[in-house]
């Protein structure tokens, strides 16, 4: 019946400071952009290299995520890499506050956390 994730929903507090961060830290293509002027909204279609899709969204005056990253519902994104100490080094490097490098105790892969400008936290994790 499902055949893949198609695409994950990010509400943002800040469109540009999030737009410059998905698009110039995280490097994922622009589809589309839109202003929604009945809902003073951005929708920004951003596209993976695999297909997959984050769509951005800003609206006046969201709440706060309750806590992190254990409130109830999405926990974290997650990104397949080559190479998580190397993309780790290039986030670093672009101003990117990492955590440590960890290993998944039940698939020996390795894996990363950090978040994006309004604290949703990101994954690397090592495919």
């Amino acid at each position: 019946m499902l055949k893949r994730l198609h695409h994950v929903a990010v509400i943002c507090s800040d469109y540009a400071r999030s737009r410059q961060f998905y698009v110039e830290v995280l490097g994922l293509a622009v589809m589309a952009e839109n202003f929604r002027a009945e809902r003073d909204s951005w929708k920004l279609d951003l596209l993976l290299p695999d297909g997959g899709q984050v769509e951005l969204f800003s609206f006046p005056g969201p709440p706060p995520r309750p806590s992190y990253p254990e409130a109830c519902g999405l926990r974290h994104l997650s990104f397949a890499v080559d190479d998580v100490a190397a993309c780790k080094a290039e986030l670093e490097r672009r101003g990117v506050a990492m955590q440590e490098i960890r290993v998944d105790e039940y698939t020996g892969r390795r894996f990363v956390f950090f978040a994006d400008p309004d604290g949703l936290p990101l994954e690397l994790y090592e495919a």
